[in-house]
């Protein structure tokens, strides 16, 4: 007699049991757990593997036997009746190697202790198997007939085929067990849990490599972390030591402005009145000048600031006349001397005291075109100004339009300050005055140790004329030359 393994029915013969086995093959196969139906063996398997392995696990335990189990369920006699529901047996290809069992009861022999018996695997059952005759040949046929309807298991999670559905799940077991996210439970060695990302490693060096990984990850993002920190530092102080030398130079720029704001008289201390009161007290405090003559000398000054004519304290006459006498007289080693119409010599005083030389220069020139006839037309009636007004004089050039360049260079004021003024000033002055004048700008040094032979020569032209003579000291009618140079 043989007996089914699947449903316990015993059949007579070979034949028979092939053809009860091809009526398991055709029956439709439902979930023990869930009752899915619909699926063919081996995706029932599979379904059981993945979804129902806990449970799977728990029946296992409870319904594993030792040796024993396996010497006294079966006995020579086939005495052992039993009705099985198996939901993943122990046929050769395309089969799971988890079948699910579902005993009825068993003859009351004493034989068995347990009231159903589970399968482990396909190994122990083929072992089983062998050393009973008849169910090694039911094994074979099963084989037989699985082997012609099913092709090689292939492993769902790598692809790699067994030729066992036994050997398929030991792979996947082994291979797999992180992704099933179930611990092995019948594996000789030990398994080992990553403390940082859970994952099961089946062996000490390979957890131990996977765990340097991790490390190796923080520590590269720490030196990343800490080299974004470094870069953010770096990049904080060099925008302060930017703004820190922005600042510096800036602040030098400053005080090098304000210097030559002070140095040019655009630093709104004050003008030649402000500066004439101030040095004359300076004067009354060391003892140079006693009180009653400071207010007399302020008096003055305030007199002639109110009508605009210079007071007159620093003019020098007859000053060409004086060199006319010494270079025809005293002067041996000249050979010949021109020198301009008569002239007044203006100096500075306390008021303009460096930086008035500009103004005191126009003074001079005006001194000479008021005794020249030929100017009458355009300076009747006119006085040598004082300083301020001659501020005043070249403030209202600006206003009619002349130079507009000059007055934006001086901020359109000179009253009440000691800007420095040159020969453009003296120009603009001149032609709104309709003095007919031209400026000779020299640039640039002409000769070796930046000396001027150019300058020189053309006023010497400008002095000359064809009608010299032979005298030492020739006296033109030339006007003087306002001569203004750096500094």
């Amino acid at each position: 007699m043989l007996s089914c393994d699947i449903c316990g029915e015993t059949v007579t013969s070979e034949p028979d049991m092939k053809a009860h086995l091809t009526v398991h093959m055709e029956n439709e196969v439902i979930c023990p757990f869930c009752k899915l139906p619909g699926i063919n063996y081996d995706e029932m398997c599979f379904h059981i593997e993945t979804a129902h392995f806990e449970q799977n696990i728990s029946k296992r335990n409870f319904e594993k036997i030792d040796t024993i189990q396996y010497g006294t369920s079966y006995r020579k006699d086939n005495t052992l009746q039993s009705a099985m529901e198996v939901n993943s047996g122990i046929h050769s290809d395309g089969a799971s190697s988890h079948p699910k069992s579902s005993t009825q009861n068993l003859p009351n022999d004493g034989t068995l202790t347990y009231g159903a018996f589970y399968l482990e695997n396909l190994t122990e059952s083929g072992k089983f198997l062998k050393s009973k005759g008849k169910q090694c040949e039911l094994y074979g046929v099963k084989g037989s007939i699985y082997e012609a309807t099913y092709s090689p298991p292939v492993c769902p999670f790598c692809g790699e085929k067994e030729k066992y559905s036994e050997d398929i799940e030991i792979h996947v077991k082994t291979k797999h067990a992180n992704l099933l996210d179930t611990p092995l439970e019948d594996c000789d060695h030990p398994l080992y849990s990553c403390p940082m990302c859970g994952l099961i490693c089946t062996d000490y060096h390979i957890l131990q490599e996977h765990v340097d990984l991790h490390l190796e990850e923080s520590s590269f993002q720490q030196g990343m972390d800490q080299c974004s920190s470094d870069r953010e530092l770096a990049h904080q102080l060099q925008q302060e030591e930017d703004r820190q030398r922005k600042s510096e130079e800036s602040r030098q720029e400053m005080e090098e402005f304000q210097k030559l704001q002070g140095q040019y008289g655009l630093d709104n201390s004050g003008g030649y009145k402000q500066q004439q009161i101030r040095h004359m007290e300076i004067e009354v405090n060391k003892g140079k000048m006693h009180p009653f003559e400071f207010h007399q000398r302020k008096a003055d000054m305030m007199e002639a600031l109110a009508i605009g004519i210079d007071d007159g304290q620093t003019k020098t006459s007859g000053i060409t006349e004086a060199l006319h006498r010494y270079y025809q007289n005293t002067v041996t080693d000249v050979k010949r001397v021109w020198l301009s119409t008569g002239v007044d010599h203006f100096h500075s005083a306390l008021g303009d005291k460096g930086w008035g030389c500009g103004y005191r220069n126009f003074q001079m020139l005006l001194s000479s075109l008021l005794k020249n006839d030929a100017y009458d037309d355009c300076l009747k009636g006119m006085s040598v100004p004082c300083i301020p007004k001659i501020q005043s004089m070249i403030e209202n050039a600006w206003k009619e339009g002349f130079d507009p360049q000059g007055a934006s260079q001086l901020n359109n004021k000179l009253q009440g300050t000691k800007a420095w003024i040159g020969a453009c000033e003296i120009y603009t002055l001149l032609t709104s005055l309709r003095v007919k004048c031209r400026i000779i700008d020299f640039h640039k040094s002409t000769g070796p140790l930046d000396t001027h032979p150019c300058l020189f020569e053309w006023i010497l032209n400008y002095y000359s004329s064809e009608r010299e003579g032979n005298s030492k000291v020739i006296c033109t009618f030339k006007p003087p030359v306002y001569l203004q140079h750096q500094g």
